[in-house]
C-alpha cells in the first residue's frame, strides 16, 4: 500500500532536478517553488474548468504566494547581495 502511495505522489507532484548552486537553503526553496508552481497549475485548471470561481482561485494563489514569500525570507534567499557566489558577473 505504501509503495502505491509513493508512486501516486510522484505522479501527482513531480519534482525536477535542481541544477543551481547546491546549498541547503537553495535546494529547499527550489522544492517549495516547484510545489507552488504545481499547486498554481491545479488551481488554474480548476478555474478554467469552471470548478472554482476566479475570486477563489485568486485568493488561493495569493495565500500560496505569501507562503512562498515567507519561506524565501526564512531561508534568507538573496539577503547577502555582496557575497560572491562565483556565478555572478562582476560590475
Amino acid at each position: 500500500m505504501e509503495k502505491n502511495l509513493v508512486n501516486k505522489d510522484n505522479f501527482l507532484y513531480p519534482r525536477g532536478r535542481y541544477y543551481g548552486q547546491v546549498k541547503p537553503e537553495n535546494v529547499v526553496f527550489n522544492a517549495n517553488l516547484q510545489e507552488f508552481a504545481q499547486r498554481v497549475s491545479y488551481i488554474c485548471n480548476l478555474e478554467t474548468g469552471g470548478k472554482l470561481s476566479p475570486d477563489d482561485a485568486y485568493e488561493q494563489i495569493k495565500v500560496l504566494w505569501k507562503n512562498l514569500k515567507r519561506t524565501k525570507k526564512q531561508l534568507q534567499i538573496g539577503e547577502n547581495p555582496f557575497q560572491s557566489d562565483g556565478d555572478e558577473a562582476q560590475d
